[in-house]
């Protein structure tokens, strides 16, 4: 099963156990958000990818010039471990991550959560890559995927019990979209899925595609 097709076959039964009133305003939250333009005026093919150095969940500062240094780099922004999609999303990644370290590139995910939030999902999953802590939303916004979510979405996620306050280290309101970039080794973005829908993420086939194109160009 494909990525995207877990993700829809979820979507379905979360629908089913979701209360009428709460799916009808993510519905809307989503709707907003598609209508709001946030996917197409983000960081695009061909541009160069924002500088960032980040904590890692082990405490490593990562710094995407040193992964540079190393070869193509995947970039990937989920909106952090209470997100069912983004586990779903980060386990097939993990899945596919020799494939990818195969094509001499560097997978890393990133998402506005505290390192210790960080840390206790990449454990869950076990993932071997590395798992960045952006606080803020800083990186995400200077790549143009961060957005606020509307004061009816906050108020649900706090009634909901989502701690995002402190997960996020105080910035609850900021979070990114669905969004993964191919980065070739001089910084300049080759390959972006980016969707307002989080429901929906890039497909491992897809960035491996991405990654072998690089692979033919030289």
């Amino acid at each position: 099963m494909s990525l995207n097709d877990e993700l829809r076959a979820f979507r379905e039964l979360q629908r089913g156990q979701d209360p009428a009133a709460s799916w009808a305003l993510k519905q809307r939250a989503a709707r907003e958000l598609a209508e709001s333009g946030l996917a197409e005026r983000a960081l695009a093919v061909g541009a160069h990818a924002p500088h960032f150095s980040l904590p890692s969940a082990t405490g490593r500062t990562v710094a995407l010039e040193d992964l540079l240094a190393h070869g193509p780099v995947v970039l990937t922004f989920y909106r952090g471990a209470w997100c069912p999609y983004c586990n779903i999303a980060l386990q097939h990644l993990q899945r596919h991550h020799a494939d990818i370290t195969a094509r001499g590139a560097r997978l890393v995910a990133v998402s506005p959560q505290i390192p210790d939030e960080s840390l206790s999902l990449s454990e869950k999953h076990d993932l071997a890559f590395d798992v960045l802590s952006d606080i803020g939303s800083v990186t995400a916004q200077r790549y143009g995927v961060a957005f606020r979510t509307s004061d009816e979405l906050a108020a649900h996620y706090a009634r909901s019990g989502l701690e995002l306050e402190r997960f996020n280290d105080g910035h609850a309101r900021v979070l990114p979209i669905p969004a993964t970039y191919v980065i070739d080794r001089s910084g300049v973005v080759r390959w972006a899925f980016v969707d307002t829908d989080f429901t929906v993420r890039a497909e491992p086939a897809d960035i491996l595609a991405a990654l072998a194109a690089l692979d033919a160009l030289g």
